[in-house]
Order: C-alpha cells, then structure tokens, then sequence
C-alpha cells in the first residue's frame, strides 16, 4: 500500500487549509499533511517533515508564497510549490512560474486542486526521469537510449544545420506523426507557422551560448490541429565544435488553456462587480424616478395634457430600469426566486412571442424532449434568455434563415468536462439555440459574452444581451457552449442542472389595485428620495409609516414606540448596520412584527448564492408603487 502524500500547507488561515484538505481527500488522495504559518516553522517543515508537495498562500503575515518558493529552492527540495490564493493577477501569476511554482490555484477553484496536485508531481516525476537520462547519457549512450525510451515528454535531437537526428516515442504520442516521417527533415517544418520565428530565437541563442528560459510555441499534428509544446534546448559541443542540439519538449496545451481561462473568468468577474455597483446605485435612483411618475400619474385627471409628458417618464425609466437589470443578471447579482419547471414549457408558453419578434422571414423550428426532465431556476429568467438568444440569433440573419430551439436530457463525463471549461460532469437538461447566420470568427467568440461588447453599428444594441444569458446561466448553477464558424451559422447550448423533482404549477398573476391598510410600518432606508416615495406611496394606502435612515435610527424609533409596530420594510444595504441585522434585533425586540427587505441587488445576510432565502419577502429595486403597497398587504395578510 503506497504511503500517503506528504502535503505542507503554508496557510495562515485555519478554515482555507481545511478546505484544501477537503478538496484532496475528496479526489481519493490519501493524505497527510502539516500547516505552518511562519518562515521558522516552514523551515523546520521541509527538514523533518520532508513534504511531496508544498501549498503556499501567495500573501501571509508573517512570509509570503515567494519566500515559501525561494526557502524550498535553497533547501534543494524536491517538493513541487503550488500557489493557492484569493486572488492573483495576471503578472504576479506569470513571475511566480518563471520563478518555479509548479502551478497556482484560485481559492473560489479548489475543485482543481487535486489535479494540480497529480500534474505538479507528474513534472516533478518527469524532470526527474529527465535528469537520470541526462546523467545516464554521460555514462552510455546506451543507458541514456533506454531511459530516454520511457519518458513521456518528447526528446529530440537536432543536427548543427537544424534536421532531426533522433526522436523519442512521445513524439508520436503528441503528434501522430511517426518518428521515420520526420527524421533527417528541418524542425522548422513541425512548427506552426507562425511560431516559426519564436522556435528560431530559441536555437538562435542555444547556438550562441546565450542563457534561455523554456519557450512556449504551437507544434503542427497529423490531425491538422497543433498542440502547444514547452521546448528547452542545449548545444552539444566536442572540442569546443557544435555537433548538434538536444531539447526537451513538454506538452503545455492544457496548462496554457487553464491559464487563459482564468484570466478571461478573471476578467469578467472584474467587470461585473464594476456593473453590479453601477447597477446597485443607479437602481435607488430609478426607484425614486418611477416613484414620484406613478405618483403624479395617480393624482393627474385623465385628458391633462401633462399626463403625456409623465408617461414619457415612465417609459425612459423603465428602459433604464431595463439596463440595470440586465447589468445585475451578468454580475450575477440579481435575487432569483427559483422553483422546479419544465424547459418545454416555457419554450411552449412564447413560442407566438418569438415569432411575432423574429419576423417572417425566419422560420422558427421547435425540437422538444418528450422525457426532459426538470430544472430549478428562475422561470422569467429563464424565459429572458430564450428570449436573449433568440434575439441575437435574428440579428445573425438578416436576410432571413432558419431558428431552431432544441431540449434534450444530457450526461456528461469527466472527458467532456476536460474539454469544455468550467462545465462539470454530471446530469444537465440541454436547451439549444441554432441559426443559419453569419457566424462568427474567433476573434468575436472571445469577446461574446463581456457586457457592451457588441458588433452592430452605433445605436442599434447595448451589447448586454449575451452578457445576461451569461449571467443568468452562471447563477442558475449551470453553463453556456457556443459552437460557431463564420457563414455557417451559430448554436448556443446552455446546460442547467436536471432535478428529480415534478414541475411546480406558475403562480398565478396578482390581480390589479392592492388593497389599502391602516397598520404601522416602520422603513428603514438611507436613500433619501427611496424612503420619501415609500413613505408616500404607503400613506396613500392608508398605512401609519414611521420612518428611519438607518438601522440604529430605527431601532432607536422602535425602542421608543409605544404602539404597534406590524411590519418592517428595510433596505438591505445600509451604512453602518445592515437590514439583516436590524431584522433579527427588531424581531428579538417586538417577537410580532413583520419583515419585508428591499434592494437593487443581491446581498449575502438574505441569499445563498443569488438565490432568496426560503420564507423571505423581498421587493426588487426599482418597485412600483402599486408593487410596494401589494407585498405590504400581502405580508400582513399571510401572518
């Protein structure tokens, strides 16, 4: 039985270390591991506790992942360093690998910690393998033949004028092509063209003794694909003459892959806490626009001409209110209120509505899974994304062509999952969104779903659309794929987790007018113009409203209050004390009343992951009035 992986975490924070842990044993490692959190204990660490793989925090107290690098590549240990952090941008990332570290991982990613782990002692193993053949060759070229035989990475030979004099068996294993193919023919010839002036700076130096870094460039396979190979080389000298180039190549293409996916999910996070923030802000703004509008709408007659002017109003506000909804959706801040339904169905329910918004000239085609099972998510978000796609999709066709939307169950494996990042292996319902479009080039597809990025002339799309999807998808716990050529047309696949569980029936639409009160309700708000228009529109309704700007003014009104008070309505972000937390105090101090929370996005204290907490009440900004007044009543009326 093979003794367990000697793991040193370098981790100063007890809970983030449990969690890798977790993650490793998880995978079926058999592990044992040991946390330090200062250079001395670190040092004392690789002496008697001689670690297989070392786990550092990039930034700690006491050191950081650098010192951690630098201390193990003096103590001459063999132990692989990965970094595993909160954050690391692009540079730092880069610098720590040239620096050594076998690799780095993002804490909100553990889930790639194991294989990190397995490929970290792969390399080890390989570099290893690697330096016996290197020593084995000075003994007999026979032993170096034999060793050489077995390594996994392709080892080469080149002759002075740059022909291949010898080639190992991975070759053939990267490239499909034979060994007998390519011998005595010029390297060059297996680079892709345009690396070829990357693979000559590498021989160029190698030839003039100059000191170079490993070097990164895409080699041609059988297939007509390329792979991208990790190549160091040496020069071979007798008597002070050259007589040929040794190298090593290593198969990157999935390292390089990772690398830039991280950065693009990066990138897009970055984005989105930007939107989510502007959307947060801008949402208070408009609820006291569409407020005060509906409120003079209330009190013009009908005939007055102003009426026109409000309503102009109205509708600008509920464009924008538009935009930041769609802003939420992609920085995946919206609240959803998900239940179990039926994809066919909501394909079924604005199937006319899609026809009416693509047009004649394009004939929309249904392809739907009698046995799909269910999902979990938001109906109307859900609906908002056929309806995103479908939009882009006749924007793909302008002179007409054929829509296609498609359902069906799908199993996916730990194969799949390999290959199309960040899908995990697992049940998922597919719906399929395909046209007969312009397509589109690689350059696009990298840019589709980041917000504003858009492809139409000015003034004809936000380019928030796809980034809603996106976003939506990503919230719902689930995954986009895009399968694009230009000329050829576009099919978006997104998959949602599938749930054994039956459809749950749509609510039903409430009616019109909400109903009038006269019980207390205490509103907690630091948004001057929000807490105005709520005060007014809930006196209107008949209710005694007593107001606060913040949690600790409405605790101190609570506190002060002789008579009841039937229900709070707070907004969830606040300085200082959060609606949360005013909640729970309230609730401790009068056990009766009742608690409505308010925001323009989401916020931890009341969701698990975007999703509102079981047995909430909670209005979006912007509200309407009549929207406000209805969930008081309805509050009230349910206790």
């Amino acid at each position: 039985m093979a003794a367990p992986l000697r793991i040193l975490l370098a981790e100063d924070v007890p809970d983030d270390a449990a969690l890798m842990e977790q993650e490793l044993r998880r995978a079926g490692l058999a592990i044992t591991t040991r946390r330090v959190e200062s250079e001395a204990a670190f040092r004392q660490a690789l002496q008697q506790f001689v670690p297989d793989v070392i786990l550092t925090d990039h930034s700690m107290p006491q050191f950081t992942a650098a010192d951690a690098l630098r201390i193990a590549q003096e103590a001459r240990s063999e132990a692989p360093v990965i970094i595993v952090t909160g954050s690391l941008d692009e540079e730092t990332a880069v610098e720590y690998l040239k620096a050594g570290a076998a690799d780095y991982i993002v804490k909100h990613h553990l889930e790639r910690l194991p294989s990190a782990v397995a490929r970290a002692l792969d390399l080890t193993r390989a570099r290893t393998e690697h330096a016996r053949a290197e020593d084995a060759r000075r003994h007999s070229e026979e032993q170096y033949r034999t060793l050489v035989e077995g390594v996994r990475d392709v080892i080469f030979a080149l002759t002075p004028d740059g022909a291949i004099a010898a080639l190992n068996p991975a070759f053939e294993a990267l490239t499909g092509w034979s060994r007998d193919e390519w011998l005595g023919k010029p390297f060059e010839g297996l680079v892709h063209p345009a690396d070829v002036h990357e693979a000559l700076e590498l021989f160029g130096r190698v030839l003039r003794g100059e000191p170079r870094p490993a070097s990164q460039f895409r080699v041609r396979t059988r297939q007509g694909d390329a792979r991208v190979v990790e190549f160091s080389a040496s020069a071979q000298l007798r008597d002070g003459r050259l007589v040929g180039i040794l190298g090593i190549g290593r198969d990157a293409t999935e390292r390089v892959l990772l690398e830039q996916q991280l950065r693009q999910a990066q990138k897009m996070e970055a984005v989105g806490r930007l939107a989510g923030g502007i959307a947060h802000d801008f949402n208070n703004i408009l609820t006291a626009i569409t407020g005060y509008v509906d409120l003079l709408l209330e009190d013009l007659p009908p005939g007055d001409p102003r009426r026109n002017d409000a309503q102009e109003v109205r509708k600008a506000a509920d464009r924008a209110a538009g935009l930041t909804r769609q802003l939420l959706a992609f920085s995946r801040q919206q609240v959803l209120q998900p239940r179990v339904v039926g994809l066919n169905g909501l394909v079924t329910d604005i199937e006319k509505m899609l026809r009416r918004l693509l047009g004649e000239d394009i004939d929309l085609a249904t392809r739907l899974d009698p046995a799909l099972g269910a999902v979990k998510a938001d109906p109307g978000q859900l609906e908002q994304v056929i309806m995103n796609l479908a939009v882009n999709a006749r924007d793909a066709m302008p002179q007409g062509g054929k829509l296609t939307i498609e359902t069906a169950n799908a199993e996916l494996d730990e194969s799949y999952a390999r290959e199309h990042f960040p899908a995990t292996p697992g049940r998922y319902v597919l719906l399929a969104v395909s046209d007969t479009g312009v397509g589109m080039t690689p350059e696009v597809q990298a840019h589709l779903f980041e917000p504003f990025f858009t492809t139409k002339e000015r003034g004809k799309g936000t380019g928030l659309g796809l980034a809603t999807v996106y976003g939506i998808v990503k919230q719902s716990g689930g995954f986009i794929w895009v399968y694009t050529e230009p000329s050829h047309g576009s099919t978006f696949k997104v998959y949602l987790p599938r749930v054994d569980a039956s459809v749950q029936p749509r609510e039903a639409t409430a009616g019109a007018g909400a109903k009038r009160g006269t019980e207390t309700v205490l509103l907690a708000e630091d948004e001057a113009p929000v807490r105005a228009v709520a005060r007014q529109v809930l006196e209107r309704h008949g209710y005694n409203v007593l107001e606060a700007p913040s949690a600790e003014a409405a605790l101190d009104l609570a506190q002060r209050y002789s008579g009841d008070i039937h229900v709070l309505l707070t907004d969830v972000v606040m300085p200082g004390l959060s609606g949360h937390d005013l909640a729970k105090q309230l609730v401790a101090l009068r056990p009766n009343v009742r608690v409505i929370y308010m925001s323009g996005y989401t916020d931890d204290a009341i969701t698990r992951h975007g999703v509102l907490e079981p047995g909430l009440a909670y209005v979006q900004k912007p509200f309407t009035p009549e929207g406000i007044a209805r969930k008081v009543r309805e509050v009230l009326d349910a206790a």
